[in-house]
């Protein structure tokens, strides 16, 4: 019934669509290697971060101590506590029991000679987070890239994988000056869309590929970005990846619907990629009665509202979650060492548009420009909702079923899940969109640990992998870097103490609302970040950001929030 019904509303904006429209284009597409480099108007320009400075950070330090935590290994392991957790430089040299739970702490417990100490007893220490899938913000959308940096690491983000970041010659700076930490950013992963940023012309065939692969690791670049654009061939991708792995890069791939026909998530685990992020590709691997998905007659993969309208449709059109299908289809994949990077937080809204425009951050921490760029206009990538309607939702909502059911069972097998956001786009704001992340993991059926395990361990050996070294962070033990984040709430029974905005608690003594939570320090490499600090200085940016341009930006929560 539902592709008998033509949506009248959509029909009649795309027979009216002017000619002179850019056509819509993904996150990546504003990057130079993009599918169609089609933007609006002029080209928003990537602005490097300020330096770092002591006001949000100290250290890093000849010897700094972490006194009396519960620790979250990051393992899977349960939580234990109380510890001291030793740094020396950048690394974790020391995980020493510092008590029993209920007695009080030893004084003058070793070390003694510590530059630098956070009484942490009470709280709760877990590995840094890693966020998968990221881009920054360009002038279209903040003043520089540190609003991203700042709030990441407020919400306790240590590494992130850009995909891309930038255009190539700003994420390999940025990525230096990050190694450097000469700017407050999480450690960034470079990966780029096929072809972007040499001068060898157009990638047109397999030994094309390999020679820009050959080039890419030769310029500080860690990964590939597939998009399934039609260029990339089936032929051309498989050789890109092979090359790859020869060169010690990670491969990803966003399997649009452009190739996805010829190119699903099967094949691209045959062709041995590394991660298949979002949901692309995984139920056109399913479909019970064709091959390809029944798009309505009037379709058009540059409408966005056709485009992300209709993909949720395929949820009745493949095989039922439990059927043997699936379970052959999540095998193969496992066999193929294949990872899935759901980003479930980006297309949220698609289930919910009222909750995701109004959220409790959006007034204080969206910046004026990226409220302007979430609205609906046919020349924003992911402003869609022209004329959302119940039925869009309820697609969405059977949508994500399905979809919760694949990932959870993926894992429950002996799959990898990992966590990525790709914010910036669908109302989707940095940080806070980490930690929906988290709780939508939940909803798909993670356990809290689970959910931690994969935004840690999980997360940093997929980084690291390509690269045939252990990871270095995403485990709390001796000989780690010193990649930390410190709560006061424990975030194994409530992730929403984890947003920068906090939780609303009442307080039975006062009967009154009171806010808890947010992260507390947020260590990378050994430099402590001061997350409260991060956050105000963002706040401060947004408020500059509307006086600046006359613009109120998001409106005002309402009361009570």
């Amino acid at each position: 019934m539902k592709k008998m019904i033509l949506r009248l509303t959509a029909l009649a904006l795309a027979t009216t669509c002017l000619a002179t429209v850019s056509p819509a284009h993904d996150p990546d597409e504003w990057y130079a290697g993009g599918a169609t480099g089609a933007v609006a108007g002029a080209r928003p320009q990537f602005v490097p971060a300020p330096a770092r400075t002591s006001a949000e950070s100290k250290g890093p330090f000849r010897k700094f101590v972490i006194r009396g935590a519960t620790l979250i290994d990051g393992t899977g392991a349960p939580p234990r506590g109380p510890v001291d957790i030793t740094v020396e430089g950048n690394k974790i040299t020391a995980v020493t029991q510092a008590g029993w739970p209920g007695l009080p702490l030893k004084a003058e417990r070793e070390p003694r000679d510590a530059d630098y100490e956070i009484d942490a007893t009470g709280m709760y220490v877990m590995p840094g987070f890693v966020d998968m899938h990221v881009h920054t913000p360009a002038s279209d959308k903040a003043p520089d890239v540190s609003y991203a940096y700042k709030l990441w690491l407020a919400h306790g983000v240590t590494t992130v994988r850009g995909v891309p970041l930038a255009d190539p010659a700003v994420a390999s700076s940025e990525k230096n000056r990050s190694a450097a930490n000469e700017i407050a950013a999480p450690r960034i992963f470079n990966y780029q869309t096929l072809g972007a940023g040499w001068s060898g012309g157009a990638i047109d065939s397999a030994e094309k590929a390999r020679l820009w692969v050959r080039w890419a690791a030769k310029n500080n670049i860690d990964g590939i970005k597939f998009f399934n654009r039609p260029e990339e061939t089936p032929e051309i991708i498989a050789a890109a990846i092979d090359e790859a792995h020869k060169n010690k890069m990670g491969t990803v791939a966003h399997l649009a619907q452009t190739g996805v026909a010829n190119f699903n998530a099967r094949n691209a685990g045959d062709a041995h990629l590394d991660t298949v992020t979002h949901y692309y590709g995984h139920f056109e691997s399913l479909l019970k009665d064709a091959t390809i998905q029944q798009f309505p007659v009037d379709y058009d993969y540059n409408n966005e509202q056709h485009r992300f309208g209709e993909v949720a449709e395929i949820w009745d059109e493949v095989f039922p979650a439990g059927s043997p299908q699936w379970g052959e289809y999540l095998q193969h994949q496992k066999e193929n060492n294949v990872i899935f990077n759901p980003t479930f937080n980006i297309y949220a809204a698609s289930r919910d548009l009222m909750r995701a425009r109004n959220a409790d951050w959006q007034n204080k921490f969206t910046t004026p420009q990226l409220w302007n760029y979430f609205q609906s206009t046919r020349d924003n990538h992911g402003s869609y909702f022209y004329d959302w309607t119940t039925e869009n939702e309820f697609a969405w909502g059977r949508f994500y079923g399905n979809f919760f059911k694949l990932m959870n069972a993926y894992k429950n097998m002996g799959g990898r899940v990992t966590v990525g956001t790709d914010s910036g786009f669908i109302f989707k704001v940095y940080g806070f969109a980490y930690i929906e992340e988290l709780e939508l993991f939940r909803e798909a059926g993670f356990t809290p640990l689970e959910i931690m395990r994969s935004a840690t361990m999980w997360g940093a050996d997929e980084a690291w992998r390509p690269k045939g070294v252990p990871a270095p962070t995403g485990v709390i033990r001796p000989g780690m870097l010193a990649d930390m984040v410190i709560v006061k709430e424990n975030p194994l029974a409530n992730l929403k103490t984890l947003y920068g905005t906090g939780h609303l608690r009442l307080n039975p003594e006062t009967n009154k609302q009171e806010l808890v939570g947010g992260v507390s320090y947020t260590i990378k490499d050994g430099i402590v970040f001061d997350a409260k600090k991060l956050l105000a200085e963002v706040a401060d940016m947004v408020a500059s950001e509307k006086t600046r341009l006359g613009q109120p930006g998001a409106p005002a929560p309402n009361p009570g929030q």
